[in-house]
């Protein structure tokens, strides 16, 4: 194998040990030789974009069971083009016309628990396409009485909804908001972003468009795929003419995705989630007995086919915080889920961990916690 030309700086340095899960600080997830084969044979070739990305909408289609499918920049890009596309069309002047709104139904209809911030403002995503954000309920509830009278308002150019751990309302009806915003005419547009073990589960809602990362569990390379309506993807694709121009995919990334979609086609998910619960089961076993930490499974909280391993520590958030940075002092590297320390709690992911990686996960959180 021909060694790499990098900075022998970054040659030498140990690799991380992520136990983060798909968490874009740490590079999201780990390519499989085959996909990176792929968008090297991609980055070694002229290839026209228009007809690769006409390949993988229907190879995107097949995946999610959508009518169609489009490769983005990313998830946040995919968001934006999604309100572009519902505020524009596929009209060329509306589309140069972007991020100036004037004249066009700019208002997109947000559940206030929904608002997250994963990086930066989920309503960032929303004003770049020129929108303006309205936020229904409270910061913790949003009910059907507080989304039904936004989405009645002319000015509205879609629903927004977001399917992720980080919002703050589990009791959110997402199948009675999908079909209230049907009933007045509005799109809705679903944030799914790592949900694509979950894809036709979240198509079930009849959303005009999902929009998915695909480096996550896809481990494909960084890209966002918004799948959907044909009429309305093809207005997400329109948006390539304005300001998708700066959100376009490489081939490379759709190449990328095309091999990660084949890989992901041949995967046994009962086979592949039997073994993640076995890695999980692995760390819980040898964690057991930690002095002052309590260590449990727990379900992935949107119902991803793979448990988690929390540690919740007895002397609260100061503890877990102070294990969560030696950790990252160790060599190698060690990170993990941290929404929770102010709790009190850390979180292991083990899904991108091959067993001897989660023994030495196990090690370092051992000499850590001592």
């Amino acid at each position: 194998m021909t060694k790499p030309l990098l900075p022998p700086a970054l040659l030498s340095r140990s690799p991380l040990l992520n136990a983060a899960g798909t968490f874009t600080p740490v590079g999201v997830s780990r390519s499989s030789p085959a996909v990176a084969e792929a968008a090297a044979w991609a980055l070694q070739r002229y290839l026209v974009i228009d007809e690769l990305q006409d390949l993988a909408s229907r190879e995107l289609a097949d995946f999610s069971g959508a009518a169609a499918g489009t490769v983005v920049h990313c998830a946040a890009a995919g968001i934006t083009l999604g309100v572009a596309a519902a505020m524009a069309g596929s009209d060329p002047a509306r589309i140069a016309q972007l991020p100036d709104a004037e004249g066009l139904r700019r208002v997109v209809v947000v559940p206030a628990p929904h608002l997250i911030d994963y990086g930066h403002p989920l309503a960032t995503d929303v004003r770049l396409a020129g929108a303006t954000v309205q936020a229904c309920g409270r910061p913790e509830r949003c009910t059907g009485d507080e989304l039904l009278p936004a989405l009645a308002a002319p000015e509205v150019a879609c629903l927004l909804l977001v399917s992720s751990r980080l919002t703050r309302d589990p009791a959110f009806d997402f199948p009675a908001a999908c079909e209230a915003a049907r009933a007045a005419g509005v799109p809705v547009l679903i944030d799914g972003a790592a949900q694509d073990l979950r894809v036709r589960e979240l198509m079930a809602q009849q959303p005009a468009a999902l929009v998915l990362s695909a480096q996550k569990y896809l481990a494909a390379p960084t890209a966002g795929l918004v799948v959907g309506e044909a009429g309305f993807i093809d207005a997400v694709r329109a948006q390539h003419k304005g300001i998708g121009r700066a959100m376009k995919a490489s081939k490379e990334a759709i190449v990328g995705v095309l091999a990660a979609l084949a890989e992901r086609r041949g995967l046994d998910l009962p086979s592949w989630g039997a073994r993640q619960a076995q890695k999980a089961q692995q760390a819980v076993d040898a964690l057991r007995g930690l002095r002052g930490v309590e260590v449990t499974l727990v379900p992935d909280p949107l119902g991803a086919p793979f448990p988690r391993v929390r540690l919740r520590f007895a002397d609260g958030a100061n503890e877990a915080r102070r294990v969560a940075q030696a950790l990252k002092r160790q060599d190698p590297p060690v990170w993990v889920m941290e929404h929770a320390v102010h709790e009190g709690v850390l979180t292991l992911e083990l899904v991108a961990l091959r067993a001897d990686e989660v023994d030495a996960v196990v090690d370092a959180l051992r000499r850590c916690a001592a």
